[in-house]
């Protein structure tokens, strides 16, 4: 899922879900900053102070994606949470290691990730970490199938759109290859580009093992936001009825009829969305302004340090400590720790 799900469908389903305006904007921000945490390393100051981060994810033209070692730290635990097959702890699909590591819809390791995040309820970062979780759960629909290493089951052929959206003049499958296909390292759904994460698109394609595969993306996102309101109301100690039904039926019409394929272009229809309706209809939460920005004077980084580059040495305020985006950082870590070493261990995976 891109920018549009990540931050402003994930806003929504937390207001629905009973989050306050404040509370629901940190989840959201937090959701799509995922994707954005791009820098690692140790942070200095000018008073010798230091705060050593991860990253969740890689900059699009990133050699490391092409590292099968950095990809199992960060592909796996941020984007592509093995599903083990769908089998429970302790159980083994059929096939290789490869299977237990291919993502699948609300799995039961996805199930553990986001009820350790509602367990952490109450830590200064618990809801900068339930947003990195349900990053991670919303990508179990749109990347579900996909593996986050380099992996001949991560090859998509003969690609097909089952119904006519509009916005291809010609079959997926010669869009891929005209995008030189083969040159894309079969990591995760780079085969499919993002076609897993345009809200509007049915579609299929023969995977790496030969096995036809039909997706219907409008109703993925739907349960996905569904079940991610459902995570925020057992947070809040709230009965798990998951979206209203009025807001349930505006978010699938959203998505089926919100053609714009550009990711940025659609986080902004969104953003207008939230604010004034869509076509003359509104969420029960009413409306409400927000806007997300992963760099500049408004993005939490620029907040936190002074700049959004990353700069020898920063300039130290005790603000530091409290600040959206070091809380961010500490609530990464901790989720890094949590699915690697206490929830994939179950499932006989080891990878961290």
């Amino acid at each position: 899922m891109q920018t549009d799900f990540h931050h402003a469908v994930t806003y929504v389903a937390a207001r629905t879900a009973g989050f306050t305006h404040q509370d629901a904007d940190i989840v959201a921000y937090s959701a799509q900053y995922v994707d954005d945490a791009v820098s690692d390393g140790l942070v200095h100051f000018d008073n010798n102070a230091f705060y050593a981060r991860i990253h969740s994810s890689h900059k699009s033209a990133d050699i490391g994606n092409l590292n099968n070692d950095q990809n199992l730290m960060i592909w796996l635990p941020f984007h592509f949470l093995p599903g083990n097959g769908g089998k429970g702890p302790g159980q083994d699909p059929d096939g290789t290691f490869i299977q237990k590591i291919v993502c699948l819809p609300d799995s039961p390791p996805a199930k553990e990730m986001v009820q350790a995040a509602v367990d952490d309820k109450g830590k200064p970062y618990s809801l900068h970490r339930l947003g990195i979780a349900l990053h991670v759960y919303a990508d179990t629909w749109s990347h579900q199938g996909f593996a986050g290493v380099i992996h001949e089951i991560n090859e998509v052929e003969h690609a097909r759109e089952l119904k006519s959206s509009g916005m291809y003049s010609k079959q997926l499958q010669h869009v891929l290859e005209d995008i030189l296909d083969d040159v894309i390292p079969p990591l995760g759904h780079g085969r499919a580009k993002d076609f897993p994460d345009l809200p509007f698109l049915h579609w299929q394609y023969r995977n790496g093992r030969g096995v036809w595969i039909v997706r219907d993306n409008p109703t993925d996102f739907c349960t996905a936001a569904d079940a991610m309101c459902q995570v925020m109301q057992r947070y809040l100690g709230k009965a798990q009825d998951g979206l209203p039904a009025a807001d349930k039926t505006l978010l699938a019409k959203i998505f089926l009829e919100l053609k714009v394929k550009d990711d940025k272009a659609r986080h902004r229809q969104w953003l207008e969305i939230v604010k004034n309706g869509f076509k003359g209809e509104k969420f029960s939460f009413g409306t409400a302004e927000i806007s997300y920005a992963a760099e500049g004077a408004n993005s939490w980084k620029e907040k936190a340090l002074g700049s959004s580059w990353d700069m020898r040495v920063h300039k130290y305020t005790p603000a530091f400590l409290s600040s959206h985006w070091k809380l961010f950082h500490d609530a990464l870590q901790l989720h890094r720790l949590t699915v690697l070493h206490d929830i994939l261990p179950k499932y006989g995976i080891c990878a961290g």
